[in-house]
């Protein structure tokens, strides 16, 4: 892998983790276009959503220093409920993890067909947002396992973690705000329990990408990150993903011709 072709993909990365967009569609897409092998991208891929990670760390700083600062606490409190919440919401995909691993990673294969389809999935479901209810309320345990199940779906590439997320808690009746920060939020724990056992298997050790471009990748992924994060607290808080809809549907319909038409 180049330089310039981790600083593509850590784009890439970094700007569709939080945009209702798919993440892993647009590496696909990404790899597909650059002529990359998918074997190739096994601790880039640990490196760039690593410093999405970080941006996430950076963006909700304050929030979770409050958190922590609430386990320290005597008794229930909000903090520890909001931990809960979040615990709770990782269990389906810890579970996707840890027994259908080989399967989810079999999808990783640069199918464009597939990334197309799922992408006007996940643009028909930020389009239904437009019923979601107008006044929200804050998230519970309910929601939080539904909206659980939307990010462990979301492993396929193609679908949208962060707007399958967001757009599961916009129809279940959550806030806006709060959806979107128990979105960004709720992505630590998978990614982090990702990461340290991809680690642990050695996959760092069998890459064949090169220091400089892992590097590359990762500021880019870092810097694009933080960016979109932003961007997509406020997209969120004003109701416009109708426009991410669009542009789902678009790419999607463009990533199914290009299989098509060789």
């Amino acid at each position: 892998m180049s330089l310039l072709e981790a600083i593509i993909l850590g784009i890439i990365q970094g700007l569709t983790e939080f945009l209702p967009v798919s993440s892993s569609g647009h590496l696909e897409l990404g790899k597909a276009i650059l002529g990359l092998e998918a074997k190739e991208d096994v601790t880039f891929s640990v490196v760039v959503h690593g410093a999405t990670v970080l941006s996430t760390i950076v963006i909700f700083w304050k929030d979770i220093l409050g958190l922590l600062g609430g386990l320290g606490k005597k008794g229930w409190n909000d903090e520890k409920s909001f931990i809960g919440l979040l615990l709770v919401s990782s269990i389906p995909v810890v579970i996707i993890g840890l027994f259908f691993k080989d399967q989810v990673e079999s999808l990783f294969n640069g199918n464009v067909l597939l990334v197309g389809g799922m992408l006007l999935f996940t643009g028909g479901l930020l389009a239904f947002t437009y019923y979601a209810p107008k006044e929200g309320g804050p998230v519970t345990l309910r929601s939080a396992l539904i909206i659980g199940v939307a990010q462990a779906i979301a492993v396929v590439p193609g679908i949208s973690r962060s707007g399958s997320t967001i757009a599961t808690g916009l129809l279940l009746g959550v806030d806006k705000n709060k959806v979107a920060r128990f979105s960004f939020l709720m992505v630590l724990i998978p990614i982090i329990g990702a990461n340290a056992k991809d680690v642990v298997d050695g996959g760092i050790a069998e890459s064949s990408v090169a220091a400089l471009p892992l590097a590359a990748g990762f500021i880019a992924a870092f810097i694009s990150g933080a960016l979109a994060c932003r961007w997509m607290i406020a997209i969120v808080t004003k109701g416009k993903l109708i426009y991410f809809a669009l542009y789902c549907f678009a790419a999607g319909l463009v990533a199914i011709g290009a299989h098509y038409l060789g």
